[in-house]
């Protein structure tokens, strides 16, 4: 599609970016509201399963649809996913119970994986990788951009409007998305030869969906020992080897294993892997420690992670357009990482608002710098075949990641917390409740939890409706529960600092590849000879290259 002319890009480009805004949107704009919908509906004890169902189809869309999209194009496939996202979104402001939420939320989940696939992939199919950098870029500042109005546009609906608008809100700009795509965006004839691997697509969910119900679960529903988790695992773990043994021998894998052998795809893979562990299995605490730890609202909470996303818009807009006037794009992963390390280590020791905003700020412009990288060495490292299932495979482990880091981190927190609260008791300094009236006991019983430390009105409710001289004593209390959580949110943040620092590490090894300034030479890249390794034709072709330099 590279010989359009420049404005119908341009026009197609806004419409791949109307529809990621229109996904990335309905994802953010749901977090302040959804407590508040769940409220009116019901089915608190389902509440999870809202979000998890969102992220499991997803997910799933995410990865078969990338293949799939080689092989029939791109335009099929983002349209089915506005409209299933449209139908999930509209379908969702209608439900009457928690159980429509979950079922509808699941639609929304598949066309937002599809969008996502097929997004970021559709820029790679309209400009060559020299390009891309600033598209890239463009689009990551998109999502920058959500997250900064989503959350406080979510909770000025549910505050002035019926809750439904939250979803139905932006309906109109993918209708428009769909429009635009639909009379602009080329249609790509099938592949020939190219089949669908209807065996390999079931053993990949068969893994994927088992794997992500443990991690989501473990330490919070179930224990990381009980029969169900370790269920979950077995079942992941023989459908990963069935996987395996099918894609190795099918014609056209639904995710090759060629893949993997290329070294810049895997690193890219484990990279991403654990960028999002560390981020979201660290900030997704952030806002428990300002509201639990500092005793800031909801509402003022949304405030302290803004500067993130402001930052991220910022750099991942300029980092993108630099990297296409120059060609080079190593340094900005090996510049913005190490900032979100900073920015992470600060959270480590924050006591303070402020300190949490410039942790924002700083984890903010690293992130904007060093995540759209990948997306771009991934691309780049793969010939343009192959261009849907290797994106695919990113967001995939990105998704995984993320996942991943936030179980684990929550094991790590309630670990810590535990341990923090022995030793409290142990050490005599915590109020001494046995003698008190038993009703009495029973309510401080209740913010014996310290996650109850973010519900501010009824820590105030429980304070003034105790007697004055008991006062002072659920005072020093709730404070000794306030720096227990600290130290527990500390250990967090460290955890997710190192997992962060490790990825730094190995983005040194990852290899420069110079960025092709057209597909058209990525459709058929240059092989090694029949009788040398490929290694061996690499070496060749580079020491050519230099004579040629020189």
């Amino acid at each position: 599609m590279e010989h359009l002319s420049s404005k119908r890009k341009l026009t197609i480009m806004f419409g791949i970016m109307f529809a990621m805004f229109f996904a990335a949107i309905n994802q953010t704009i749901v977090s302040t509201a959804m407590p508040r919908i769940i409220a009116q509906l019901g089915g608190m004890d389902l509440y999870t399963w809202a979000i998890t169902i969102y992220m499991l189809t997803s997910t799933i869309a995410t990865v078969l649809v990338g293949k799939l999209s080689d092989i029939y194009g791109r335009k099929p496939f983002i349209l089915s996913g506005i409209v299933f996202f449209i139908v999930g979104a509209f379908l969702t402001g209608t439900s009457t119970d928690i159980y429509q939420m979950i079922t509808y939320r699941g639609i929304q989940g598949i066309g937002a994986g599809i969008i996502m696939a097929t997004a970021f992939t559709a820029v790679g199919d309209l400009y060559p990788p020299r390009e891309r950098g600033k598209w890239t870029g463009v689009m990551t500042a998109v999502f920058g951009f959500s997250s900064v109005i989503g959350p406080t546009l979510g909770g000025y609906i549910v505050d002035h409007m019926a809750w439904k608008w939250v979803f139905w809100i932006f309906l109109p700009l993918g209708i428009i998305a769909f429009v635009m795509i639909l009379t602009l965006f080329p249609k790509v004839p099938r592949k020939a030869g190219q089949s669908i691997d209807y065996v390999g697509s079931l053993l990949l969910t068969t893994t994927i969906v088992p794997l992500l119900l443990a991690f989501t679960w473990a330490g919070s529903k179930y224990e990381w020992a009980s029969g169900q988790i370790l269920g979950l695992f077995a079942v992941t773990l023989v459908s990963l080897i069935l996987f395996l043994i099918v894609e190795s021998k099918v014609k056209t894998p639904v995710l090759s294993l060629d893949l993997f052998k290329n070294g810049v795809v895997t690193l890219s893979n484990i990279i991403g892997f654990l960028m999002n562990f560390g981020m979201m299995g660290a900030l997704i605490y952030l806002s428990f420690f300002v509201q639990g730890v500092l005793a800031i609202s909801p509402t003022h909470a949304g405030y302290v992670t803004m500067p993130m996303s402001i930052g991220m818009v910022l750099t991942s807009a300029v980092g993108g357009q630099i990297i296409s006037r120059t060609g080079k794009y190593k340094r900005f992963a090996l510049i913005g990482m190490p900032i979100m390390v900073a920015g992470m280590l600060i959270m480590v020791f924050m006591n303070s608002v402020w300190m949490a905003v410039m942790a924002m700020i700083i984890f903010g412009l690293g992130l904007g710098l060093g995540m759209p990288v990948f997306s771009l060495t991934v691309q780049n490292a793969v010939p343009h075949k192959e261009l849907g299932a290797a994106t695919a495979s990113l967001q995939l482990f990105r998704n995984l990641g993320g996942t991943i880091g936030i179980a684990v981190m929550g094991t790590v927190l309630a670990s810590s917390l535990k341990r923090n609260l022995t030793n409290l008791a142990a050490s005599g300094e915590g109020a001494d409740l046995s003698k008190l009236d038993p009703a009495v006991q029973q309510k401080f019983a209740a913010f014996a939890n310290p996650q109850m430390l973010t519900n501010q009105p009824e820590l105030e409710k429980l304070h003034q409706s105790l007697p004055a001289d008991l006062q002072p004593v659920f005072a020093k209390t709730i404070t000794l529960l306030r720096d227990a959580l600290s130290e527990s949110l500390s250990t967090v943040f460290l955890t997710g600092t190192l997992i962060l620092v490790v990825a730094v590490i190995l983005t040194f090894f990852i290899k420069e590849i110079p960025l092709r300034t057209t597909n058209a030479a990525a459709a058929e890249p240059a092989a090694a000879p029949p009788e040398k390794d490929v290694s061996s034709g690499v070496k060749q072709m580079g020491k050519k290259l230099v004579g040629q330099g020189e």
